[in-house]
């Protein structure tokens, strides 16, 4: 994608050989980010440090996330980047509710317990939920990607929209 207009690259590998393509068509970018996410403790933050846009540590506690951040960082220092290039964000699973009845049946048409949707999750009042998003971001995280698993809770969506959303 990054050979110019009018010139032709060459590419060896192991599956595939090409000659003279000219990468067209161009992306609509003028680069792909790519997101790199996990948990592994040396290659993962060595490829994000590489290749990403943005490191995400995916449905990981809010402990697990900053030591990941930390790696994450460690490694782009080590392969001359700064860390401050990457975006660092987590996906959580949310269970929104008013209150504890409200969220207890939430958690239980999508399979889950309300103790651990809080561990591992974002899972409580729109106060409580802004609150945990909170220490997501005093431990680096920029942004959060929720994972809504029942997608019929057209209230849940509104809930979170109308009393979460606003405060973040």
């Amino acid at each position: 994608w990054s050979t110019p207009v009018g010139q032709t690259f060459d590419y060896d590998g192991k599956h595939y050989r090409l000659s003279d393509s000219p990468a067209l068509p161009k992306p609509a970018q003028e680069w792909v980010p790519v997101i790199i996410g996990g948990s592994g403790r040396k290659r993962t933050p060595a490829l994000a440090a590489r290749f990403a846009a943005e490191f995400n540590a995916n449905f990981a506690s809010v402990e697990e996330t900053g030591a990941l951040y930390e790696r994450v960082r460690s490694a782009c220092q080590d392969a001359g980047r700064s860390p401050d290039d990457l975006k660092y964000s987590v996906a959580l699973v949310v269970a929104c509710a008013r209150d504890g009845a409200e969220l207890a049946e939430r958690a239980a048409h999508i399979g889950r317990q309300v103790d651990e949707l809080r561990e591992n999750g974002l899972a409580g009042t729109p106060a409580e939920i802004v609150d945990k998003i909170g220490r997501y971001a005093e431990v680096g995280c920029q942004r959060i990607y929720l994972q809504v698993l029942d997608l019929d809770d057209i209230a849940h969506i509104e809930l979170i929209a109308s009393d979460v959303l606003p405060q973040v």
